[in-house]
C-alpha cells in the first residue's frame, strides 16, 4: 500500500463520522493505539519544537524503511501524530520525502483546532520529513 493509498484510506475512515466530536474521538483513539514512547527516549533532542503540547518523535532506518515512534503529553496531539505515523511508517526515505502531506488539509481537522494546535500539524509533518531526509542523505 502506497503512502497515497494510506492517506486515502484514512480520509475515508474520517468521512464515516458525521460530526467533529466523533472525528476527534476517532483521532484520540488512534493515538491511544500507538505504543507509548519509552520515557528514556522522551528527550529534548526528540521534542518537536513549537508545539503547544510536548510531542516527541524518534525514527530509525531498518532495511531501507523508516520506522517512527512518537508520543505526546496530550491525547489529541498524540492522535494527530498517530495520523502521520500511520501514513509514513515503514516507508522508504525517498517515498516519505515525495509524499504530499496536504492530505491533512482534506481531513478538515485544522479548521476545528486552535491555531497553535493546527500549526503543530505542520511542524509534525516537517519533522518527520526531516528525519527521512537525514536517512536519505546518509545512505
Amino acid at each position: 500500500m502506497t503512502i497515497s493509498d494510506k492517506q486515502q484510506q484514512l480520509l475515508e475512515e474520517l468521512n464515516l463520522f458525521q460530526d467533529w466530536t466523533e472525528r476527534y474521538e476517532y483521532v484520540i483513539g488512534l493515538g491511544k493505539k500507538i505504543p507509548s514512547m519509552p520515557t528514556d527516549l522522551q528527550t529534548e533532542d526528540r521534542l518537536i519544537k513549537g508545539c503547544q503540547s510536548q510531542v516527541w518523535l524518534d525514527a530509525k532506518l531498518d532495511d531501507g524503511k523508516v520506522h517512527y515512534i512518537a508520543d505526546s503529553d496530550s491525547l489529541i496531539t498524540k492522535g494527530m501524530i498517530a495520523l502521520f505515523v500511520r501514513v509514513l511508517d515503514n516507508e522508504s526515505p525517498e517515498a516519505i520525502l515525495q509524499a504530499d502531506m496536504g492530505f491533512i488539509e482534506k481531513t478538515g481537522l485544522k479548521e476545528h483546532l486552535a491555531p497553535t494546535r493546527a500549526n503543530a500539524l505542520n511542524l509534525m509533518a516537517t519533522q518527520m520529513k526531516q528525519r527521512a531526509l537525514e536517512f536519505a542523505t546518509n545512505t
